[in-house]
């Protein structure tokens, strides 16, 4: 079968690998219609990434189908299901999971082995495009229920702002206009980004270096990058008694202000990935035109994923999201 292949930093080909084959008869092969580039995909192929060793076929966002003509979403966290995490639901915590296009292969190709537990049906009026957006929304509707938790008044009362035009930043911005906040600011450094995000009407999107947001005016902040510039700005830009949702990874190299967290009771949350009741849940939301049209995420052949993911590395495409079809 054809497969984009992770072979060290900065290089990812297309090229012939063995067939996709199910491991036991609890798993299903899919055949891949459709597969998303993430920005922990872009993480690892710049060599940033020891859990994910070359040579490896990435990806974990996609929709397909079985040899039974089953139309499914892949879940691709595989957790244990026997420790404590598991046990409360909360399988996307589990220190035993493994994952696609991490420990196991991945969805950049013609087709990926999955277990049946992890496979979503997907509903009739959901296209490829929707489906394959299914597991990054399901990390942004987790992210934002930890936030609603949190917050002091219900998140449609909150003045919110979102650090970072990309895929999961712009889902939240749509999320949060879903949900009814008004006014959402989103701060985006590329112009060809914030055009992008300015196209959705999710938010008002800006360069923070060109107008940083205003200090402590934010009930919710939603650091979808995760550098310390951004976290810097984090901190400054939340409210007291706010709300700092941290889910971008892209560094690990401090910038959180401590003392005005505290001073302030700045409530601070890590969110990674999802459950699969999240899952399902923004699958139906996608498929119901709840975060609109779409019309900002691009399509490209699988033979073509290797420039696609050198201009999402460079900064040179305007999508925030790129999905690659292997048919």
């Amino acid at each position: 079968m054809k497969a984009l292949v992770f072979l060290g930093p900065d290089t990812v080909t297309c090229r012939d690998e063995p067939d996709a084959l199910a491991r036991s008869a609890d798993e299903a092969v899919v055949r891949v219609h459709a597969a998303g580039i993430c920005g922990s995909d872009l993480h690892a192929y710049h060599g940033h990434d020891p859990r994910r060793v070359p040579p490896l076929i990435l990806g974990h966002e996609a929709v397909g189908r079985t040899p039974d003509g089953r139309r499914v979403v892949v879940n691709p966290l595989i957790p244990c299901g026997r420790c404590a995490r598991c046990a409360e639901g909360r399988t996307h915590l589990c220190p035993e999971r493994r994952m696609l296009g991490m420990q196991r292969p991945g969805c950049f190709a013609e087709a990926v082995a999955v277990p049946e537990a992890n496979l979503i049906p997907v509903p009739p009026r959901a296209g490829d495009v929707a489906a394959a957006l299914a597991e990054p929304a399901a990390c942004v509707l987790h992210a934002l229920h930890l936030c609603a938790r949190a917050l002091a008044r219900p998140v449609a009362e909150a003045r919110a702002l979102v650090i970072g035009g990309g895929a999961i930043g712009l889902l939240a911005a749509l999320y949060l206009k879903a949900w009814g906040v008004h006014g959402v600011r989103l701060a985006e450094t590329a112009a060809a980004r914030r055009a992008t995000v300015a196209r959705t009407d999710a938010a008002e999107a800006f360069d923070p270096r060109a107008t940083p947001p205003e200090a402590g005016a934010f009930d919710l902040v939603f650091d979808a990058v995760g550098t310390a510039a951004t976290r810097r700005m984090a901190s400054a830009a939340a409210a007291p008694g706010g709300v700092l949702l941290h889910i971008g990874l892209q560094d690990n190299d401090g910038g959180l202000d401590a003392r005005r967290i505290t001073l302030q009771e700045i409530a601070v949350l890590g969110s990674y990935c999802y459950t699969r009741a999240d899952m399902v849940a923004a699958l139906a939301a996608l498929a119901d035109g709840a975060l609109g049209d779409l019309a900002w995420v691009e399509e490209r052949p699988l033979a073509e994923g290797a420039a696609a993911f050198a201009e999402l590395a460079s900064g040179r495409a305007s999508a925030p999201k790129i999905v690659l079809r292997p048919g």
